[in-house]
Parts: C-alpha cells; structure tokens; sequence
C-alpha cells in the first residue's frame, strides 16, 4: 500500500509539473493514460506510473526523453524566451548548448547559454562579441546564427541545428579516416574559413571538435567565439593572451599573439587534418605548455606511420599546412582547398554515422535563479600561466567545443629531414616505440630473471648436498 501511494505520488508531480510547462494539456494526459490501460490490460481507474505515463507521451511525440526526465524532477521551465528546449547537446567552456523548436515559427535550432555563474563583466562581452560575428556570417560551411537574447539573466545565442556529430567524435568512433573523407571534410572547412578569412575573421580555435559533420557528410565550422579580427584588434579583450586550444595551436599563436594572421588557421586547420588521418593529435600528452614548446621546436609522426593507405602527395599537404614558419606555409583556406580537392570530391553520405548514448544526466535549463557548475572546456590563458590550464573538459557531443584529451606518445626521436619537417621511416610495427619499449622490458626483465634462477637453482643444490653429506 506504501509503495502504490508513492507510485502515485510521484506520477502526479510529473502529471502537475508536465501541465505547468505548458508542453501538456489535461486533456493529453487524460487520453494517454485511457490508451494506456487499454494497451496493458488493466481495469478503467487503474493506476498508471510516472515512467509508464511518461514513455507514452515521449512515443506520441508529446514530449522529448529530455523533457521526460526534467519533468520527473518537478522542473516546469523549459523555454528561454520563444524557444522550447528539447535536449541537451553539449557544454562548453562559454556554457551549455541545448536542442531547441521556435514556439511560433517550428524551426530547430542551437540555443547557446551563458548560465548566470559565468555572467560576469568579460564574459558577457566575450558573447556578446561571438553574436555579433556570427551575424555576419551567411555560409553553407559555416554554423549559422539566428537570434540572440535574453530570458531574466540567462543570455543566449540562437543557431542553426547541424545534426550528426563533430569530427574529433567520427575519429574516435571510426578510427583514423580514408583519405577521400578526411580530404572532403578539410576541404569545406577550409571554404568556410576561407569566407570568413575574407571578412577579416581569424577563427583562432580550429580543430575537430568545432568541425560539425552531418549524416550526409556536409561539414561546417562552429564556434566562432574567439575570432579575431585585424581591424578591430585594440578593442579585443584577449588581444594579448594566448587563446585557442593546445593540441592545435600555431607557433606564432604561442610566440607572439598579438600578430597572427589567417595562416595561424591554416596550420591548426593542418594539424586537424592531421589528427583525421592518424586518429592522434600531432604532439600528444603533456602539459599545456609542454605542447606548446613541442608546437614550437618539434615535428610530428610521419603521418603514414598510423595510417599507411594515405599517399605521399597527400603528407606533403598536411607537412605545407604544418610548416612551423607562416611565411613557407600554405597562404589562404583557398589553397587548402584546391590542394585537397583531388582527393575530396562532392561530399558523400557517411556510413553508420551515430551518436553514442550520453551516460550522464543532461543538466536543467538555467534560469537564473540556480547556481550553475561545470568545468570550462576552454578559459582564454595567460603566457604566465600556461602551465596551470588544462585542456580536459566534460562536453559530450556537437556544436560545443571540446579539446581533445590525448594519450601520451613519445614524439622526441627526430629522423632525416626532409623540406625543413621530420619524416618517420615507412610504417612498420618493428618501428613503433611503444612496442620497441615493451620489448625491451621483456627483455632487461629476462636479462635479470635468467641469472637469479640460475644463482637460486645453485645455492639450493649445494645446500642439498651438504644435508645429504652431513646426514
């Protein structure tokens, strides 16, 4: 009897709390639970719970699993301004991007939020700087923005929905890419900062978490929240930091970051590219500043030394794109482009491109009035203190920006030069550090192993024989 009277409990906070939303009606629920009974057999009257009620109304398309789940939990708000929020995509280090339909227009959208905690004086014209951007920018390549506002305290940034993923999830889940789809993604990446270089716009933080890709294999670039631009630089209030991400930072980022230019793109473009084809960032593991020297004084892996299908021509792209002085790198996006485009072709459907299911909770909408937590995916750092930021974060999916968390990799050996980079012998397994290392544990462990047995198995029969003797 206790449990049916919490059962019952429970389910009408979910009834009351779906009605207050606004997302249901009375009526709704009422109809739901009549093809309930029906569908489970039970006597007209019969108790329906929460979960049962709410699985019903999430298969009618009432409402989302997101929406469910915030339901449950007595949560009635769940809209910023126009905008009914339907999931939970991302969090990122200028807040959480949610799923989300126009009330009047029907229209999926993006909603970025900078929740309350994180609504300070710079922060605010930090975001306030990434709305007026990307209202300037009108791109097929390029993550649209649609609206801005504010709802209360809670201030977002609206913009087009790109289903599918991001390319440093399609890495992890696929592995390295074939050359023709890794050439097809770059290659509209880098129209789309081509279009953006033209209006001046640096983007500052290119790398495969901010490259969306659909099902159909259409790529967009996203997140233009630390762009740069030359003709405004006084104004900018990073001017003089170090801003981006380290597995992808250019040299000159890290030198001198008042004087990059859109070639600073172009080698964070190269090492994305990179990591596409190799399914490891260029200089893994290591402090954020231990990245950083190596960005400055040393080169990556041969790239066919973890994917041995990519041809010589195509290195040699990726090396142009990776030249650590800008003045030998690749120019313009538009260079990148017309070099991948041999490889690239029109963009093709991927197969089995997925989302994996999110294991943690999706957090609530803010609204002000909750203090909101998280770890930032990026804080704009100092030269100072370079050393004491992490690259980790706790985003998940797309559309929100994630630096990528490496495996370490020992990348000191430097092997013949070649056009001013390192280039790794022809792969072969017997090359592989990590499996050269493993065998020489064997064999030191051997080395050590064989002459103790052999010292133990000696003294062992000497004391043996004197028992036997004095016995």
């Amino acid at each position: 009897m206790e449990n049916l009277t919490k059962r019952i409990g429970v389910a009408r906070t979910f009834r009351n709390s779906a009605v207050l939303s606004g997302l249901i009606t009375r009526e709704q629920i009422a109809q739901s639970i009549e093809m309930l009974t029906a569908q489970l057999g039970l006597p007209p009257g019969s108790e329906i719970s929460e979960d049962e009620l709410a699985a019903k109304l999430v298969e009618l398309g009432a409402i989302t699993s997101y929406q469910a789940d915030q339901l449950r939990v007595g949560r009635t708000k769940l809209n910023l301004g126009p905008y009914i929020i339907t999931d939970f995509i991302a969090a990122g280090g200028m807040g959480q991007v949610f799923k989300a339909v126009h009330k009047m227009m029907g229209r999926e959208c993006a909603v970025k939020v900078l929740p309350r905690n994180l609504a300070t004086e710079d922060r605010i014209q930090n975001f306030t700087k990434e709305i007026r951007t990307q209202a300037q920018l009108d791109h097929p390549h390029l993550v649209r923005a649609y609206d801005a506002g504010h709802d209360g305290k809670v201030h977002f940034l609206v913009t087009e929905y790109v289903p599918g993923t991001d390319l440093r999830r399609l890495v992890r889940s696929r592995g390295p890419l074939p050359m023709q789809l890794a050439a097809s993604i770059i290659f509209q990446a880098a129209s789309g900062l081509e279009y953006a270089h033209n209006r001046d716009l640096i983007h500052r933080d290119v790398k495969p978490g901010n490259i969306l890709v659909t099902p159909d294999g259409v790529a967009k670039v996203s997140d233009l929240g630390l762009s740069f631009s030359a003709s405004d630089s006084e104004s900018d209030p990073r001017l003089n930091k170090i801003v981006g991400t380290p597995d992808y930072l250019s040299p000159e980022q890290i030198k001198s970051p008042r004087e990059i230019t859109r070639a600073s793109d172009i080698y964070s473009l190269g090492c994305t590219l990179y990591y596409a084809v190799c399914g490891k960032v260029p200089f893994p593991g290591g402090s954020p500043s231990e990245k950083a020297k190596r960005h400055l004084e040393e080169t990556p892996w041969h790239p066919r030394r973890f994917n041995p299908e990519i041809s010589e021509e195509f290195v040699e792209v990726i090396g142009d794109m990776m030249e650590k002085s800008p003045d030998k790198r690749i120019q313009s996006a538009q260079e990148v482009a017309a070099r991948l485009e041999p490889w690239a072709g029109e963009a093709n459907p991927i197969p089995s491109l997925y989302l994996t299911n999110e294991r943690w909770t999706a957090p609530p909408i803010p609204t002000g009035r909750e203090v909101e937590t998280g770890r930032p995916d990026f804080v704009p750092f100092d030269v100072e203190d370079f050393d004491s930021r992490s690259q980790e974060s706790p985003s998940q999916l797309s559309q929100g920006t994630d630096p990528l968390v490496s495996g370490r990799h020992d990348t000191t050996a430097i092997y013949t030069v070649r056009r001013g980079r390192s280039i790794a012998p022809p792969f072969s397994v017997d090359n592989d550090p990590e499996e050269w290392s493993r065998g020489m544990c064997v064999a030191m462990a051997l080395a050590i192993s064989i002459p103790v047995s052999m010292l133990f198995g000696a003294l062992l029969t000497f004391l043996v024989l004197h028992i036997m003797a004095r016995g």
